[in-house]
C-alpha cells in the first residue's frame, strides 16, 4: 500500500482510531495484522518471506541468549545467512549470473523470474541488527514473538526505513500510549508536510527527470544538466518525504522513530552529508560494516583506513541495487570521503576559507559531488552515465549562459515537458520545503512556527499546503517511492 493512495487514506484513520479503542493488551496484534494487511496489499505470497525471516530470526535471538563461545557464533551466522541469502536470490542472482556469463559465454546458468519484494532490503537489515545486538550484549532476546514480529512489520516504517534498532523501538511496542492530542496534531502536521515533499516537490519533477534520463540521447546538453540537478531535489523531497510520514503516522499512535535526513544538502563535506543522508543506513553501516573491517586492519594506520572506507560505501552501491551504476555510485563516494580525509590537513593549512563565503562555497562543492554521483545512481546503464557526464562541461556552459539569456532556460525546460508555469510552481515548492527546512535548523520547526500563530493563520496554512498537494496529486497518478525499489 502506498502512503500517497486512496486506499491509505482510508487505512490509516481506521488503524490508528482502533488502536486507541483497544485494550492496550490487543493493540500490539491489532498493528500486526494492520502491518499484514499494508504489506500484503503489494505482493501479497511476498508476506510468507516476512515470515520466514521473522521465524528465523525469533529462534536465533532466543538460541544466541541461551548459548555460549562457538554457539553463540554459530546461531548469529545461521541467522545471517538466512536473511542475506534472501536478499541474494532475489535482488542478486540474475546480476551474479549475468556478470558470470559476461565473463563465461558458455556457462548456461538459469535466470530466476522472481520480483523483487517491496523493501526487502529494509527489513532484512532491521532484523539483521536484532541478532546482532543481541549476540553484543546490548540487548535481551524478545520472548514475545507476536511483539518481535511487530518490530519487523511495523507498517510505517516497514517499506523504507528508518532501520530501527531493537532498543529504540521494542520497548515501544509494551508502552501504554494514551490518546494525546498534541502529539496527534504534531504527526498529521509532520505527515502534511511529508506528502507535499513528495507529491508537490517530488512528483512534479519526476516528470521531467523522466525524459533526461529515459532518453539522455535525445536532450540537449543543458537538459541533460537540469536534468541531474532535479533527480537530486527530487529524490531528496522523495525520500525525506516517505520518513516524514512514517514519522508522523507512528507518532499519532504515540511512536518515536528515529530521525533518517537532517538537511543533507548543507554539509559543508561529504562526511557530514552521510552523517545527515539516511542517517539510520549510515549508522548500520557504520556500525557493523566499517567499524569491524577498520578495527581489524588498524595496523595498516591510514590505508587500512582508507580500504574500510571504499569496501564500506561499495557494499552500500551495491545495497542499493543489483547494477554497476550503483556500486560505481557508492565508489564514487567512498572515493570522495577516503580523498577528504587523506587532504584533511593539507586543505587546514593551505585553504583557509571560513566564514559565510568560505562555508556556502564548502556547501556548493559538497552539493556539486553528491549531484554527479546521483547521476549513476538514477541512470539506466553505465553507457547512459557517460553520456551525461561528456555533456557536463557544455551544459553547464549554457547554464551559465542562460544567467544573460533566461530564454536557453525556458527552451530546456520545455523540452523536458515543464512549462513556464510547472517550473514556477515547481520553484516555489522547492524553496518552501528549503526554507521550512532551513527554520527547522534554527530550532524552528512547522510545529514550533505555526504555534505562534493564531489559529485562523494556521489553517491558511494547513489549506495552502493541502491544495499544493491536491492540485499536484492529480498529475502525479500515485507514483511509488522511489527508495521501495529497495
Amino acid at each position: 500500500m502506498l502512503f500517497n493512495s486512496p486506499q491509505f487514506l482510508i487505512f490509516f484513520p481506521i488503524v490508528t482510531a482502533l488502536y486507541f479503542a483497544l485494550p492496550h493488551r490487543w493493540r500490539y496484534l491489532h498493528l500486526l495484522v494492520a502491518s499484514c494487511v499494508f504489506y500484503m496489499a503489494f505482493v501479497p505470497v511476498y508476506i510468507l518471506i516476512l515470515a520466514f525471516i521473522i521465524v528465523v530470526d525469533y529462534v536465533a535471538g532466543l538460541m544466541i541468549e541461551r548459548s555460549e563461545g562457538s554457539h553463540r557464533r554459530a546461531y548469529l551466522v545461521a541467522s545471517l545467512v538466512a536473511n542475506i541469502g534472501t536478499l541474494a536470490v532475489f535482488k542478486y542472482y540474475n546480476f551474479f549470473v549475468e556478470q558470470v556469463q559476461a565473463v563465461i559465454p558458455s556457462a548456461h546458468l538459469p535466470l530466476l523470474s522472481l520480483l523483487l519484494p517491496i523493501g526487502l532490503s529494509f527489513h532484512t537489515f532491521q532484523a539483521m541488527s536484532y541478532t546482532i545486538e543481541v549476540y553484543r550484549g546490548r540487548q535481551r532476546a524478545e520472548r514475545h514473538f507476536g511483539i518481535y514480529a511487530l518490530y519487523v512489520m511495523f507498517y510505517p516504517q516497514l517499506v523504507a526505513g528508518p532501520i530501527e534498532r531493537p532498543q529504540n523501538l521494542l520497548h515501544q511496542f509494551r508502552e501504554v500510549h494514551h490518546f494525546d492530542l498534541d502529539e496527534v496534531v504534531i504527526g498529521l502536521r509532520q505527515m502534511m508536510w511529508g506528502f507535499f515533499k513528495k507529491v508537490a516537490v517530488a512528483d512534479r519533477l519526476a516528470v521531467a527527470v523522466d525524459i533526461a534520463f529515459g532518453q539522455p540521447r535525445a536532450r540537449s546538453a543543458l537538459e541533460l544538466v537540469l536534468g541531474a540537478i532535479l533527480f537530486t531535489v527530487q529524490l531528496y523531497a522523495d525520500f525525506s518525504g516517505y520518513s516524514d510520514i512514517a514519522l508522523g503516522s507512528a507518532r499519532v499512535m504515540g511512536f518515536r522513530l528515529s530521525k533518517n535526513f537532517n538537511r543533507p544538502y548543507a554539509a559543508q563535506n561529504l562526511a557530514d552529508f552521510w552523517r545527515r543522508w539516511h542517517i539510520t543506513l549510515y549508522s548500520w553501516f557504520n556500525d557493523y560494516l566499517f567499524t569491524p573491517l577498520s578495527l581489524k586492519w588498524r595496523d595498516w594506520d591510514k590505508p587500512g583506513i582508507v580500504l574500510a572506507i571504499l569496501v564500506t560505501f561499495s557494499v552500500s552501491g551495491l545495497w542499493h541495487g543489483a547494477a554497476w551504476t550503483c556500486i560505481v555510485w557508492g565508489a564514487l563516494h567512498g572515493i570522495g570521503v577516503s580523498f577528504e580525509l587523506l587532504t584533511r590537513r593539507w586543505r587546514s593549512k593551505r585553504l583557509k576559507l571560513s566564514g559565510p563565503l568560505g562555508n556556502g562555497l564548502a556547501v556548493a562543492i559538497t552539493f556539486a559531488f553528491v549531484c554527479f554521483t546521483f547521476i549513476f545512481f538514477r541512470a539506466r546503464t553505465l553507457s547512459d552515465a557517460s553520456h551525461f557526464v561528456v555533456n557536463l562541461p557544455a551544459g553547464l556552459g549554457s547554464l551559465f549562459a542562460s544567467v544573460v539569456d533566461p530564454s536557453r532556460l525556458i527552451i530546456a525546460f520545455d523540452g523536458l515537458s515543464m512549462p513556464l508555469g510547472d517550473v514556477v510552481f515547481a520553484l516555489i515548492a522547492v524553496i518552501l520545503m528549503f526554507g521550512i527546512e532551513y527554520f527547522h535548523a534554527k530550532r524552528l520547526d512547522m510545529n514550533v512556527l505555526l504555534g505562534r500563530y493564531p489559529a485562523p493563520v494556521r489553517w491558511v496554512a494547513y489549506y495552502a499546503l493541502v491544495s499544493a498537494i491536491v492540485f499536484s496529486s492529480a498529475q502525479s497518478s500515485g507514483r511509488q517511492f522511489i527508495y521501495f525499489q529497495f
